[in-house]
């Protein structure tokens, strides 16, 4: 009798139609299993960091970290516990984490205590810069500095292993890269105004470009083309805003580069992240679609 029953209510409950209360039931089953903490956290976010509206402050988790040390590690061919130490000399070196808060309680931002690193996927920026030692990285895109001042940091690193290298950042906004300051600051510098005419000015060869600016799909294929014929045989590109358009993945295809997708996972905090797109030459040039 029992198994009859069953037999008889199971299609009853899984019908839509006939339990118009299973999709409610459902709705508040999955919001409580995906979305319920990532949206009371908004409040609490909003709270106590009032003026983080945009490049939102956060750590990634210790599972994200992991993965972002064998993505660096695939593209940059290097062993992934060298690129681990790379990840974990940013999280916690103290001259960089010092300066960024300084800098940021002068602008009175504000942002959580607990953090061990303010840098999310930068630390993945700063992991290839170690890796890949390049002579100039090129980001399009600094606002607060945020990236500028890792990247930076990365070159200073590099230079005390006898590797020199330069950083320039573009941006249109005249009062960005406040983050840039100090010792950091010897090693790169922003140039200001349209970032297509700033790197038309760009000598190269550019070995690590990030492209963080307009975030515009046809904007930031231009850019790519822009700076195509400055790349150096060994250069990687980072897209900040791959997880929103193809525009580095079809660039990749069209001129024989591999491409890879980060996705980042910041720890305690609602954003769902955004990630690194890569680009980078495989071992053996193929031939460029034309």
């Amino acid at each position: 009798m029992h198994k009859t029953l069953k037999r008889i209510l199971k299609p009853i409950y899984y019908s839509s139609a006939l339990n118009p209360f299973r999709s409610a039931y459902c709705s508040a089953v999955f919001f409580n299993r995906y979305y319920r903490k990532r949206v009371f956290g908004i409040v609490g976010t909003t709270f106590r960091l009032p003026r983080e509206l945009a490049n939102f402050t956060y750590d990634l988790t210790p599972h994200n970290l992991n993965d972002l040390a064998h993505v660096v590690a695939i593209v940059s061919r290097k062993p992934v516990d060298e690129v681990r130490s790379y990840i974990d000399e940013a999280r916690h070196d103290a001259d960089l984490n010092h300066a960024i808060r300084q800098a940021m309680a002068k602008r009175a931002e504000i942002y959580d205590a607990r953090l061990i690193s303010p840098f999310g996927r930068r630390l993945g920026w700063y992991a290839f810069a170690r890796a890949l030692k390049p002579r100039l990285i090129v980001e399009t895109g600094v606002e607060r500095g945020h990236g500028a001042l890792i990247l930076c940091a990365a070159l200073i690193r590099n230079a005390a292993e006898g590797s020199q290298g330069h950083y320039l950042g573009t941006d249109i906004d005249a009062n960005a890269g406040w983050l840039l300051t100090g010792n950091y600051a010897r090693v790169g510098k922003v140039l200001y105004g349209d970032s297509l005419e700033s790197l038309k000015q760009v000598s190269g060869p550019i070995d690590l470009f990030i492209n963080d600016s307009d975030h515009s799909a046809e904007y930031e294929y231009r850019e790519y083309q822009t700076i195509r014929a400055k790349l150096s045989p060994r250069a990687i590109i980072l897209g900040d805003n791959a997880h929103t358009n193809d525009r580095l993945a079809t660039f990749s295809e069209e001129n024989g580069r591999h491409f890879l997708f980060f996705k980042e996972e910041p720890e305690r905090h609602w954003y769902p992240g955004a990630g690194i797109g890569i680009s980078f030459a495989p071992n053996e040039q193929v031939p460029i679609k034309t």
